[in-house]
């Protein structure tokens, strides 16, 4: 008994933790979230998305658009200009997003009513 709940537990856990290597961290997250509402150049992320560098930004950002999460578009002007929106995958995480911004508001009301 006690090895198929082992294996359930792992079978449970192992895409959980997929998820968490993909979005983890303190920039990917704020990175979507701010690609919600809309299409975005770098600096304009960069200004909306408090205290990340630009060496940071670009990091995340090459690293989503590797996970398929965010699509680079390139556009030939001059100066050339790159903009930044999140794929059909990348917005298949709204939901989540969603459900994590619910908790949070719930947790912070909780948290902050006791001290």
């Amino acid at each position: 008994m006690k090895e198929i709940n082992h294996s359930e537990c792992t079978r449970n856990l192992l895409p959980v933790k997929d998820a968490l290597d993909i979005l983890g961290g303190k920039w990917k997250l704020p990175i979507i979230v701010a690609l919600t509402f809309g299409n975005k150049r770098f600096k304009e992320m960069q200004r909306e998305i408090t205290g990340i560098t630009a060496k940071m930004l670009s990091k995340e950002l090459k690293d989503l658009e590797v996970n398929q999460l965010v699509k680079r578009t390139v556009y030939d002007t001059v100066p050339v200009s790159v903009e930044y929106e999140l794929t059909a995958y990348g917005k298949s995480l709204q939901k989540v997003i969603g459900e994590l911004r619910t908790w949070g508001i719930q947790h912070r009301k909780r948290v902050l009513s006791k001290a």
